[in-house]
């Protein structure tokens, strides 16, 4: 495979797509997002927190990508999510990802603006093709059902915040507060402001990215990917699949102790949602 994850998002941008970023936190996330890209031969994106990276292990989730996509072609990328200090940022460039999320947003802007800018020098004299991307703006930190929107959720990223921000930091990539929330609302999402989102999108010329899009409606979905996002993360609504589909196979099935037999329904429940989501992504019918 010779294109580079810059090369991808890139093309999104272009065409008025955006490219799916899935986290996972086993095997079984694992092989349900790459073969649901697989069905749709669309690019896709890994993505481990460090909670998930220190429970499948972030060296191992390096070979499982790099070996998978140098074996079949996929394109297939791995970003480390959410992280939250530059040594842990550091950590995953030494190992080979080939992008990283500082999140720096509960910072004061100023501290966030000098870590981040810490972290983007520090991946360009490893690798210039490494993708360093920052968040501004809080939109809540659980990949959980939530009873209500988080306290603090709510302030949208300013538009002249975001060009300060990328032109102090050098950042490859940004993702901005647009009314976007991490987790699912049980009493329905936010709306997405699509005319903040196009407001920065046209002011940065770097790529923006949707963080929380668990449980955002698909019509919010298709008019922020026209005003300007280009990678889009799911998280909440793997997790919640992942849960029913192991459920309903342990149900059926009680007397079953061979995991590869009774999580095969949970694995088939995330390709299911990965699918789904590609499809929308990409504007395939």
């Amino acid at each position: 495979m010779k294109k580079i994850l810059k090369d991808c998002v890139e093309e999104a941008k272009r065409k008025k797509v955006a490219v799916g970023h899935f986290n996972i936190s086993n095997s079984d996330g694992f092989w349900a997002v790459v073969l649901g890209a697989k069905e749709l031969n669309v690019p896709v994106i890994i993505g481990a927190s460090e909670g998930e990276r220190d429970f499948i292990g972030k060296n191992e989730l390096v070979a499982m990508v790099h070996a998978y996509r140098e074996s079949t072609g996929q394109e297939v990328y791995l970003n480390a999510d959410h992280t939250y200090t530059f040594e842990k940022v550091k950590e995953v460039i030494d190992a080979g990802y080939d992008s990283v999320i500082y999140d720096g947003s509960a910072l004061p802007m100023e501290e966030n603006i000098k870590i981040a800018k810490q972290c983007v020098e520090y991946a360009k004299s490893v690798n210039p093709n490494i993708i360093v991307e920052s968040e501004i703006g809080f939109i809540g930190k659980s990949s959980k059902l939530l009873d209500s929107v988080p306290e603090g959720v709510g302030r949208l990223t300013e538009v002249q915040e975001a060009v300060d921000f990328v032109n102090s930091t050098g950042v490859d990539m940004l993702a901005p507060a647009v009314g976007n929330v991490h987790g699912i609302v049980k009493g329905g999402e936010p709306a997405l402001n699509i005319l903040r989102i196009k407001e920065i999108a046209d002011s940065v010329k770097t790529p923006l990215v949707l963080h929380g899009a668990s449980g955002n409606s698909n019509e919010d979905i298709r008019n922020a990917i026209e005003a300007g996002i280009s990678i889009i993360h799911i998280n909440t609504e793997l997790r919640v699949a992942f849960k029913s589909g192991l459920m309903k196979s342990l149900s059926e099935d009680p007397d079953e102790v061979a995991p590869y037999k009774y999580l095969k329904g949970a694995r088939e429940a995330m390709q299911k949602v990965v699918v789904e989501k590609l499809k929308l992504f990409n504007n395939i019918k």
